[in-house]
């Protein structure tokens, strides 16, 4: 297979494709689409490199997500199929358990880590803290590059606490996913020598045009956080890896580019960053 896009972070090993999942990887296969796919805490961890293992299309991240370090979190936005609700495990990250699951030759990095600052107290704050500069230093120990999970609030920006401890602690590259702050921060960013990656809001939300327009076309990739924020003209439906396509062409047109050079480079900066060997 020649896969001419990449969805660096999606959830096909989520509960929302329990019902269909076979069809979304075959269906993102057959439109050239490569997916790297993120566990939130062991299980999904442990879903995404069995869908490594089964697909050749497929890779997987494990890693902790920084909400689910504490217990009870309920998120009403991960739901599977059916309205199964999501509670949180409140897991403690497991460096023994994750150096094993990064034995496998198709785990691409770890995460998606990070801080999460949204709906969560200091207690909690404290908490993600010392599980994210965990998994840096299992990133470190394996050389494998962070998928970073960072999301302010209106008072404190996660973005500058984030970089804070990476470049304290950080010897791995690694990407902002789903990057949401301002010009300024991804500045910071950048100048930090990490990448982000944008998801589908940009195809109906300007707020992310002047990052999307400026930062550097080799330091930038493409996402979908299915089955989250699907773009137009899917908007209302579950999100899958095949949207990707729609991302990358807003790219394009918000950079003034032609498409084929962004789809071509964006490509790359995924292969590139996570070591995929696409064909």
């Amino acid at each position: 297979m020649k896969f001419e896009y990449v969805d660096i972070h999606t959830h096909v090993n989520f509960a929302a494709f329990d019902a269909d999942r076979e069809e979304v990887v075959r269906r993102a296969a057959d439109a050239g689409v490569a997916m790297i796919n993120v566990g939130t805490q062991a299980d999904t961890s442990r879903k995404a490199i069995e869908m490594a293992e089964r697909y050749e299309n497929c890779y997987a991240i494990v890693g902790l997500h920084p909400v689910h370090t504490t217990k009870s979190h309920h998120d009403e936005k991960e739901l599977g199929e059916g309205g199964k609700e999501f509670v949180s495990h409140g897991e403690s990250f497991d460096p023994a358990l994750y150096r094993e699951m990064l034995k496998h030759p198709k785990v691409v990095g770890i995460g998606e880590c990070g801080l999460d600052y949204y709906h969560l107290d200091e207690e909690s704050i404290k908490k993600q803290k010392e599980d994210f500069e965990a998994q840096i230093s299992l990133a470190n120990e394996a050389g494998k590059p962070l998928m970073l999970h960072v999301r302010s609030n209106q008072a404190r920006s996660a973005y500058r606490d984030a970089l804070d401890i990476l470049r304290a602690s950080s010897k791995v590259g690694g990407n902002f996913h789903f990057f949401a702050g301002s010009w300024e921060e991804a500045k910071e960013i950048l100048d930090a020598g990490f990448t982000l990656s944008f998801t589908g809001v940009v195809t109906f939300a300007r707020q992310y045009d002047e990052v999307v327009r400026n930062a550097p076309l080799d330091r930038i990739m493409s996402e979908t956080d299915a089955p989250y924020v699907s773009p137009k003209p899917f908007r209302g439906k579950r999100n899958e890896p095949t949207y990707v396509r729609e991302t990358v062409k807003m790219i394009a047109e918000i950079r003034g580019e032609p498409l084929e050079k962004v789809a071509l480079a964006l490509r790359a900066n995924a292969d590139n960053a996570f070591g995929l060997r696409l064909k």
